[in-house]
């Protein structure tokens, strides 16, 4: 059974003037739920991330920072959200969803995070609109009870998942993986175990097929034994962060070869949704949405 972790505070009340499509993540259920492709057993909240698990991947410096509200004005332009409580709390379901997600995916093959994706959080900073980075936290919780040898990250976000990259830099047991925008944030990229940065304007076919001969391969080499899996739909070409053109359809394709190659090789896999700023609120939630459906056919 698909479980999904989803709470009301998932879409957080931003201040006037800030864009930010926070609206997707109370959306995205709706249709889920209005197309059956899910049913509300299919769901769980997600409860509150405990300090001890934080602390195996955030330092107590930062976790103190965030939880008294007390960051400095740059640390929290860094961050690019008016930072308060109802934010961090926020943060922490959607960190420790991901977590129960990984533990879900043991038991079923696959669990999914209505949110997440926050890959721009540093062990000591939030950056990029990511406070605490979920699936490191998950990754790290999984490593530290010994639920898992090796894990493989493939981030395919647009965004080069920078924080990820630095958390794990000289952890042997995660491997990361980012296919990226070449020329889009961040400007300044850290070193993931792979990388592959992408041109501005790659379309569906040399996206695809970069992916299909890459992913195999890592599999192959890696051996992990767990996957967490970033989603992201702003490389649709519809996107206004994005810069590359990938259609709905490639981006379906995408999540279909990634789950598909996971199922096939008895992965547990838990996904985050990532990033999708597109014109439309609509071509926002239809791309995430394609990715439970895609997830349904291929696992259940």
């Amino acid at each position: 059974m698909l479980k999904i972790a989803f709470s009301p505070v998932y879409k957080y009340e931003l201040p006037d003037g800030h864009r930010f499509p926070m609206a997707k993540y109370e959306l995205l259920p709706e249709q889920l739920l209005y197309e059956g492709t899910v049913a509300e057993a299919n769901f769980f909240h997600p409860d509150l991330l405990d300090k001890a698990v934080a602390l195996q991947t955030h330092t107590e410096q930062y976790w103190d920072k965030l939880t008294t509200v007390s960051l400095s004005d740059r640390e929290v332009r860094a961050i690019g959200f008016p930072i308060n409580e109802k934010f961090v709390t926020r943060g922490r379901h959607i960190a420790q969803g991901t977590v129960q997600c990984a533990l879900f995916a043991m038991q079923h093959g696959l669990a999914m995070n209505i949110a997440g994706g926050t890959h721009h959080a540093f062990a000591d900073r939030g950056e990029g609109y990511c406070c605490f980075n979920d699936q490191s936290v998950a990754a790290t919780f999984l490593l530290h009870n010994n639920l898992a040898r090796k894990i493989l990250i493939v981030d395919l976000d647009v965004h080069q998942g920078n924080g990820t990259a630095h958390i794990f830099r000289h952890e042997p047991r995660v491997f990361t993986f980012s296919m990226h925008g070449e020329r889009n944030y961040p400007l300044r990229k850290e070193t993931s175990d792979l990388d592959l940065h992408l041109p501005d304007g790659m379309d569906d076919k040399p996206y695809l097929l970069l992916l299909r001969e890459t992913l195999p391969r890592l599999l192959n080499a890696v051996q992990p034994d767990f996957v967490f899996y970033l989603s992201g739909v702003d490389i649709l070409e519809t996107d206004k962060l994005g810069r590359l053109s990938i259609s709905r359809t490639g981006c379906r394709e995408r999540d279909r070869i990634v789950l598909d190659l996971c199922r096939r090789h008895r992965l547990p896999v838990a996904v985050s949704m990532g990033g999708g700023y597109s014109h439309r609120l609509a071509d926002i939630v239809e791309a995430h949405a394609n990715t439970f459906r895609v997830a349904q056919e291929v696992f259940f």
